[in-house]
This record gives C-alpha cells, sequence and structure tokens, in this order.
C-alpha cells in the first residue's frame, strides 16, 4: 500500500503536532515495512528530530516542483501528486485535508487533536478561530475516517461539531522511545547541572499558557510542605508575566525555576529526576507530558475535566483545576509517603504500556486496510 501524510508539521514543528507526526510515521515504517509512505511537504528543513528518515527506505519525502505557491499546493495542488504517485490512503495528521481529496478517488483519513478553539474562543483572535473552525469542519465531512486521539476529543467532536460517532475512531498516540530509557547516575547528574536541580523537585512541563494553568500549581506552593521547589519547563507566553508577579508579591520567587529552550535528550533525565510531575491543564486532547511522565516513572498529578485521566490512568492523582488547596493537600501526601510514591511509578509504567508503538502502529494500519 502507498500512503501519503500532510507533513508540514513533522519537518517544521518541534512541539505537539509535529511529535505526533514524526511517532506516527516512525511506527508504522518499523511495524508495517510493507508499505511505502510518502511524506508531503511545502519545504524541508534541517530537524535532528527527523534523523530517523535515514533508517527507513520505505519512507519518500515529496516537495512541490517549481515555484508554486506553497499554501496553495499544500490546499489543492497536492491532490495531482497524490494521483501521480498512485496514493491509496492520504492522511491529514493535523485537523485538515486539501481540496479536492474526494474527487480523486483516494481514501481519506484526518487525525484531529482537539477543539481547544471552540472550548475556549477568548485565547484566539477571531480570523483564526473562523479559519480552524472552517478547516476541521470541512476535513470532518469529506474525511472517509476520523482519528480522534482521545475519547474526549471524539465526544467533543460529537457534541461541538455534531459529528457522525460511527466516522471516528479513537487511536492514541505515543511517546518517544526515549522517556523509557532509564538515565544513568552520570546522566542525571550532568543534566542537574546544567540546568541548576536541586536534589528534589516537582516539575512540570507545558507551554506557559493561560489554558495550562500553571497558577493553580503556583498557588498551591505555600502550603506544600519543606519548601520543595518548582521546575516548569516551557515555551514562555505573555502568561509568564502573570505567574511571576505572583511569585513576587507572594515571595516565592526563589521556590520556582523556569527552564525555556530545554534540548529534547535532556528531557527524561529531569522527568526522572523529579519527586512529582504537576499538570493541571484545563483542556487537552490528549496531554502527551502526562505519558511522558508516567513512562519515565515519575508519579502524576493532573486536573480533572478533560482527557488527562485517559494519559495517566487510574493510578495517577487527579484535582480540581480551581482548587490550589487541594492541589497542595494531594502534593504532600505523594511527597511525605514513599510507598505511594513507588506505588504510583509501577501502576503507572504498567499503564503506559496501552500506548505502546507496535500496538498503535496495529491499530492505524488496521483503519487503512479497513478502508
Amino acid at each position: 500500500m502507498k500512503i501519503g501524510y500532510d507533513a508540514k508539521r513533522a519537518f517544521l514543528n518541534n512541539t505537539g503536532l509535529g511529535n505526533y507526526s514524526r511517532w506516527l510515521v516512525k511506527a508504522l515504517a518499523q511495524y508495517h515495512p510493507e508499505n511505502t509512505y510518502y511524506l508531503y511537504t511545502p519545504k524541508v528543513k534541517s530537524n535532528p528530530r527527523l534523523s530517523f528518515l535515514q533508517q527507513f527506505s520505505n519512507i519518500k519525502t515529496v516537495t512541490p516542483i517549481g515555484k508554486l505557491i506553497k499554501s496553495w499546493w499544500r490546499s489543492k495542488g497536492i491532490v495531482e501528486d497524490l494521483q501521480r504517485d498512485g496514493i491509496n490512503v492520504y492522511h491529514g495528521l493535523s485537523h485538515e485535508l486539501p481540496i479536492g481529496i474526494v474527487e480523486s478517488g483516494i481514501k481519506s483519513v484526518v487525525t484531529v487533536h482537539d477543539l481547544i478553539f471552540m472550548r475556549f474562543p477568548e485565547q484566539f483572535g477571531r480570523i483564526s478561530r473562523t479559519i480552524y473552525r472552517l478547516k476541521v469542519t470541512k476535513a470532518c465531512a469529506v474525511a472517509d475516517k476520523i482519528i480522534a486521539i482521545s475519547k474526549k476529543t471524539k465526544d467533543d467532536l460529537v457534541e461541538l461539531l455534531n459529528v457522525d460517532a460511527a466516522k471516528i475512531k479513537v487511536i492514541y498516540q505515543g511517546c518517544d522511545p526515549i522517556f523509557k530509557v532509564e538515565q544513568s547516575a552520570e546522566q542525571k547528574k550532568a543534566v542537574a547541572q546544567k540546568y541548576n536541580l536541586l536534589a528534589d523537585f516537582i516539575l512540570s512541563v507545558g507551554t506557559i499558557e493561560e489554558r495550562k494553568n500553571l497558577l493553580l500549581l503556583v498557588k498551591a506552593l505555600p502550603t506544600v510542605e519543606n519548601n520543595i521547589s518548582l521546575v516548569v519547563v516551557g515555551k514562555p507566553t505573555k502568561y509568564l508575566k502573570l505567574i511571576k508577579a505572583y511569585l513576587s508579591a507572594n515571595n516565592l520567587s526563589n521556590r520556582v525555576i523556569f527552564l525555556h529552550g530545554v534540548e529534547f535528550t535532556d528531557l527524561p533525565a529531569i522527568y526522572q529526576q523529579a519527586k512529582v510531575f504537576v499538570y493541571p491543564s484545563r483542556y487537552e486532547g490528549f496531554g502527551i507530558p502526562v505519558l511522558e511522565a508516567i513512562t519515565s516513572g515519575t508519579p502524576v498529578i493532573a486536573a480533572k475535566g478533560s482527557c488527562l485521566e485517559e494519559a495517566g490512568g487510574s493510578n495517577s492523582v487527579y484535582v480540581d483545576p480551581n482548587d490550589p488547596i487541594d492541589l497542595a493537600d494531594k502534593l504532600n501526601a505523594i511527597l511525605n509517603n514513599e510507598q505511594l510514591r513507588e506505588k504510583m511509578i509501577a501502576k503507572g509504567k504498567e499503564y503506559s504500556l496501552n500506548f505502546e508503538d507496535a500496538k498503535l502502529a496495529n491499530q492505524l494500519m488496521q483503519l487503512y486496510n479497513n478502508l
């Protein structure tokens, strides 16, 4: 089978959508080498996270020929290339499909990660919201099958866009296998020195934006015992000013370390040295940092209300995203009970096996074959 992908974000995005695209292509190429995988991208950009492409002869990269307007090619012109290459199934990896895909006779799949722009419209500009809604609505209408990356996303598609539930298949995503590797004492020490990490700390990973709700964790700090520090890894936005203002006003600045631009290869050692990982986000499509944490062997506390229970499993702990006292109580309970921590670590690793690459790749391939 020849399978084509909208690979723009695989090449040009180093965060969520890019990670999903790279993970999916690599898993399929590895566990289903009988197929050929075509990556359609408006341009190719050097990216160390794509080094795996050299390992697979069954992955081909396709870019537009000549001086075409790149956005037009990705939105419509690409269909001629799909037909030229004999593509059997085309998979839009991030909410959209090209115009004309139905008329081409090529079967199509679209992955929808979340409907954040509808759940939190105030966090998006009006034009952006309109474009996102048009693209995802059209893609869901014309796709032969829709992949939702969580049950929560499936429910949102049905509720907010009136999509037929029978058309939607929930297939989770995995995390990079780097998080399964136990880091050596030397590696952990080097990373700790590089980022000035203390022996004990709480960890939070994710873009520092309003929806991620870091302020809840900051407000919990005063009642977390032993003055344990908090390490925040993530890209800053204007929301960071609000966080720092609160820290300063409450004499907490010395308890929080902000790390921006952390190297991806250093993340496992950071996760594995944290006492607890906290992800207080109000809404996620899946919540990959939660899966990274339990895979790394770090106990997780996450917020109720979206899909984080799906990512963390029943032995992680969940709190009201508006209740810092509840969060502080849960943190103290875990930090002061090593037996509980060890149980959460063991159960978390066990639950993470549900997201093994081979298992998820088989689910994806079954969906393609059914089409």
